[in-house]
């Protein structure tokens, strides 16, 4: 199993409702994969450095996640389908990094 850390940009024209459906239909995409999901942080509603698809914003999402690398472009096939993500990014790590991230931590100051 290797280990990756996901960012997840979603649409900011969805309700909060179908924000979490599409953050438990990519949770649900790892399981499927025989994936765990180690962590888990909402970065919110925040400003993009530049427009994507006409959006200023989208929901961040963070995840750490252990799978077998070779699921990779299963994972990432669907992820292109869905006309709710607006971007993402799999970096693998040799050692996830301590929660909460430095994000998360400048927000709780």
């Amino acid at each position: 199993m290797n280990k990756f850390e996901a960012t997840i940009l979603i649409s900011p024209d969805i309700s909060n409702q179908i924000l979490d459906k599409e953050i438990d239909s990519f949770k649900s995409q790892i399981e499927s994969q025989k994936g765990k999901i180690i962590n888990h942080e909402n970065w919110g509603l925040r400003d993009l450095s530049y427009n994507i698809k006409d959006f200023k914003k989208a929901f961040y999402n963070y995840f750490q996640l252990e799978f077998d690398g070779n699921n990779m472009k299963k994972i990432q096939n669907n992820l292109n389908q869905n006309e709710k993500i607006v971007r993402h990014l799999f970096v693998k790590v040799e050692k996830h990094e301590e929660l909460p991230t430095k994000i998360l931590a400048n927000e709780e100051k």
